[in-house]
Order: structure tokens, then C-alpha cells, then sequence
């Protein structure tokens, strides 16, 4: 029977094609007004067509008035490229380089805040054993929420923010981007809060709940809370089950320190090891995936480290231990210590660390430090490469991101805003007003975001500050931050060391 199907002449050509690449280049850039920031990052990394399109005027002049309007209303674009503007102006306000930002306060009792987190649209402050908890989209439209969460019957020690779409809670794909916080409080118990109410209550330390993991243990689904309490114990517990009590959560019980557990991170290489350090400066590695019996063969690693633990942070297979007045490193691979990147006598009272400039900040008294990992390694006693100057007292509060450094302390009533690369100051504010207050006195917590800051003082009365610098237009002078930093040369980012010519 004869194939009824047409003949396929082999020698004709192929339909034409036109690829994204052979327009030209106006109508590409026609395209991209369309794409958001990221993807116009994403399409000048792709090919030197779309770099041209992607750096052009039309692209980001379209950015530049979506995301501050009220800049170009006044008067013309900048003489320069708008791309460079455009860049200049979200790092400065980045580096809340500006006296004008968006600035709220609200007055509370005359007690400390010892915790404060800022997540998309909430602040979550505590004060003893309650949390605060405000809205921030209602600030224009001066009709504020204020809630106030009091389940815990004791001081609240440790809150966390983690994804809902790691816990039980996660429903639908729009709730994907919103966060559960955790706290832990001296009544030997932990909590789940979400949409302003206590959704689970883990109970089983036999004391006061002291810390708890930096993240979430485990990979996929069945993600676990780590806590450590003041009965020297590390208990794992599950976010995937279900029940108001939390009932059947407690996975595991680790035993093996002698002291109550002081702080807790979570590898960066293996997301289910746990490093912890207890009271006496003792610190032990956790598999927290073996199914043994015996928890304490749970135990993979120990070591210790000198001085009062201050601060813990752990990035690969890295673990940074600031404790009395020095910063220790320690391969968790073998538990050694590698090497000692800073030193702050006679203590440290803050530690922060951003590995992706191999920066390590200290807060000591009256000032803070920055170190280059990079120049430690090989350097028998670290030299700081800035001394961020003027402090009162010591520096307890301490925040570092790529464009910023913010210092700020209980003695002194002004917090500190740093370049990141440079180490001058782009910036002071003050946290407490004392024409107002009978009593001042400085920062007891403060939580930073972006161009977002929230400062909490603890004078009569104390007083929590949201100030945001995203629309800021107003820049400060020079003359108005008196710079106190000592920079000790350019930093250098490549493996072999900056020469000092």
C-alpha cells in the first residue's frame, strides 16, 4: 500500500528564524523597559549586545523613576549616566547617608528591649517576657498596629525568623516568602508564632531555654529546631508536626556538656551538623542525622576555646568563635583551629562576620574594629584594618552588611553608621532624646534591613525608632559627621596580600 504521507523534499530550505540577538538594538532596549532590576543585571552578564542595551540611559531612567519619583519631579535627570546615578543614590541611601529618612517612634515602659528583628512588614521587639509586635505598611496612613503577644510567663532569651514554607504552617505558594518567628524563654519553653498568635508550644528542656539554631537543620522537607537550655542539653525538635502543643515534636535529646549552652550555628558545608558552646567555652559538633540510640554518640567533634563566649557564626566547613578577647578559627572538617584573625584587649562585647569580603568586625570599648581574614592567615599577631572611633562605653550592638558597618551601645545615645570598604563615617543618629526623657540612655538592641533601621533605648520612657531611608532626599554634609575612624590602607580582595606602595 502506498504511504499517503507528502514527500519531503530534503533540498528545500528550512523555515527562517529570527533569534532575540538580530534585533536591533533600539528594540531590545524597547524589551528591557519591562524587566525589573535583577533582570537587567541578568542580561548585561549575557552577551556585549545586551551589556550595551542593559548600561543604556532609557533602561534605567525607567528605574531610576519607578523607584524614587519624588527625586526627578523637581527638576532634570543628573548630567551624568543614569545608570551611575541611579547606583550612587541606593548606595548612599544604603549607607543611610541622608537626615531626612522616614522616622517613627513609639514610647513603652521604662524597660530594656533585649531583642529586636525586622521582617518584611513587622518589627518584633521584647521587653521581659512579652513581644512587641508593629506593623510598618501603616506608618504613612498614621493608623498603627501595635500587638502585643504575652504567652510566655518569663523572660524571653532568643527569637528567630525562619521560612513558613519550612514548617507545618506552609499551605499555598503566595505564603512562600513569609517567615515564622520562634522564640525561647526562661519558662522552659519554646513558641511558633504566625499572623500574631502562638500556633505550637514545645515544652521538655527541665529549665530555662537559653538559645536556639541560627537556621533550620536538614535538607527538603522535615526541617529541624535545634535549642540548647540551662540544663546542659541540645533538644531537636520538628517543625512538621502538627497540634497546638506540639505534641510528639521533641526528635531527640543530645547529652555531652556540663554547662548550660550558650550559643548554637548551623554548618554551612552540611546542613545537618550543629555546633554548640556552653557556658565553660566547651564546643561540640552534633550529626544530627544518625539514628542512634545513644544521643551522645551524636557527637562528632569537640574542642574548646579561651574566654567567655561572645558570639558564634559558622560559613562552609568555617566556624568563628569570638570569646574573651580574641576571634578563634576552626576547620570543622578536623576540628582544628586554623588560625586567630583578630584581637581585641582587654574583651570583645560584639562579633560580626560578612565572608563574602572576608571581613570580621569586633566591638570592643569606646570602638570598633575591622579585620581582613585574608591577612591573618599568615600574620603571627592580626592587625585591625580600621579602628571605627568615638564610641561611650562598650560596643554591644554591632551590624555589618556589603555597604555598612552600625555600631552602637547601652552607654552611648547616638548609634554609628560606617562604610563597609573605607571605614569613614557616613552617619550618626540618635536612639534616645533626652529632652524628652528623664532618664537617657543608649542602644539596648537595634535590628538592621536594607535602609531600614530600628533602634530601642531604655530610659523614662524607652523608646523603639523606625527610621527608613528609602525615599531620603536630603544628603548630609560633611561637615555634620565628624569622622573617628583610623583606616590602615586599602583592602584587597585577591589571594596574594596589597603592597604598601
Amino acid at each position: 500500500m502506498a504511504d499517503p504521507s507528502p514527500a519531503v523534499d530534503e533540498a528545500s530550505p528550512s523555515p527562517s528564524t529570527t533569534a532575540i540577538t538580530d534585533l536591533n538594538e533600539d528594540a531590545v532596549a524597547h524589551c528591557a523597559l519591562n524587566l525589573s532590576l535583577q533582570d537587567i543585571s541578568n542580561m548585561a552578564m549575557s552577551c556585549k549586545l545586551f551589556k550595551h542595551v542593559a548600561y543604556s540611559d532609557s533602561v534605567w531612567q525607567r528605574l531610576f523613576r519607578e523607584q524614587w519619583p519624588q527625586v526627578l519631579v523637581s527638576g532634570s535627570l543628573p548630567t551624568v549616566r543614569v545608570r551611575e546615578a541611579y547606583l550612587a543614590r541606593r548606595i548612599a541611601l544604603l549607607r543611610f547617608k541622608f537626615v531626612d529618612p522616614l522616622d517613627v517612634c513609639f514610647y513603652s515602659v521604662a524597660k530594656p528591649h533585649d531583642h529586636i528583628l525586622l521582617d518584611n512588614n513587622d518589627i518584633f521587639s521584647t521587653q521581659g517576657s512579652s513581644i512587641q509586635n508593629i506593623k510598618i505598611d501603616n506608618f504613612l496612613s498614621e493608623s498603627y498596629y501595635r500587638a502585643t503577644l504575652s504567652d510566655h510567663k518569663a523572660r524571653i532569651t532568643c527569637m528567630r525568623l525562619f521560612p513558613l514554607h519550612e514548617t507545618s504552617l506552609f499551605r499555598s505558594e503566595p505564603q512562600r516568602t513569609e517567615n515564622v518567628l520562634v522564640t525561647s524563654s526562661c519558662d522552659h519553653s519554646i513558641r511558633l508564632w504566625w499572623k500574631g498568635s502562638c500556633q505550637r508550644c514545645f515544652k521538655g528542656h527541665n529549665g530555662p531555654v537559653s538559645t536556639l539554631s541560627d537556621k533550620l537543620l536538614g535538607d527538603g522537607s522535615g526541617k529541624i529546631l535545634a535549642s540548647g537550655g540551662e540544663d546542659a542539653t541540645v533538644r531537636l525538635w520538628s517543625l512538621s508536626s502538627s497540634g497546638k502543643r506540639g505534641q510528639q515534636a521533641l526528635k531527640a535529646t543530645l547529652y555531652g556538656h556540663e554547662k548550660p549552652i550558650k550559643l548554637m550555628s548551623v554548618a554551612g558545608h552540611k546542613s545537618f551538623l550543629l555546633v554548640t558552646i556552653s557556658k565553660d567555652s566547651k564546643v561540640r559538633v552534633w550529626d544530627t542525622s544518625t539514628s542512634s540510640a545513644v544521643r551522645s554518640s551524636c557527637c562528632v567533634g569537640m574542642t574548646s576555646v579561651p574566654g567567655v563566649p561572645v558570639d558564634m557564626k559558622c560559613h562552609e566547613s568555617m566556624l568563628y568563635i569570638a570569646s574573651g578577647s580574641s576571634v578563634v578559627t576552626i576547620d570543622l572538617r578536623t576540628m582544628q583551629k586554623v588560625m586567630t584573625p583578630a584581637i581585641c584587649k582587654p574583651i570583645l562585647h560584639s562579633f560580626s562576620i560578612m565572608p563574602s569580603k572576608s571581613l570580621i568586625c569586633t566591638g570592643g570599648i569606646g570602638k570598633a574594629m575591622t579585620w581582613d581574614i585574608r591577612r591573618s592567615q599568615d600574620a603571627v599577631k592580626p592587625q585591625p584594618m580600621a579602628e571605627l572611633d568615638g564610641h561611650v562605653g562598650s560596643v554591644t550592638q554591632l551590624h555589618m552588611d556589603p555597604y555598612k558597618i552600625v555600631t552602637g551601645g547601652r552607654d552611648d545615645l547616638r548609634v554609628n553608621i560606617w562604610e563597609t570598604d573605607t571605614g569613614m563615617l557616613a552617619n550618626s543618629l540618635l536612639c534616645d532624646y533626652p529632652e524628652e526623657a528623664d532618664i537617657s540612655t543608649g542602644c539596648s538592641a537595634m535590628a538592621v534591613s536594607g535602609c531600614r533601621i530600628v533602634t530601642a533605648s531604655y530610659g523614662e520612657p524607652g523608646l523603639l525608632q523606625f527610621r527608613d531611608f528609602s525615599n531620603a532626599t536630603c544628603p548630609v554634609l560633611k561637615h555634620e559627621v565628624k569622622n573617628d575612624s583610623k583606616f590602615w590602607g586599602p583592602q584587597c580582595y585577591s589571594d596574594t596580600d596589597c603592597s604598601d606602595g
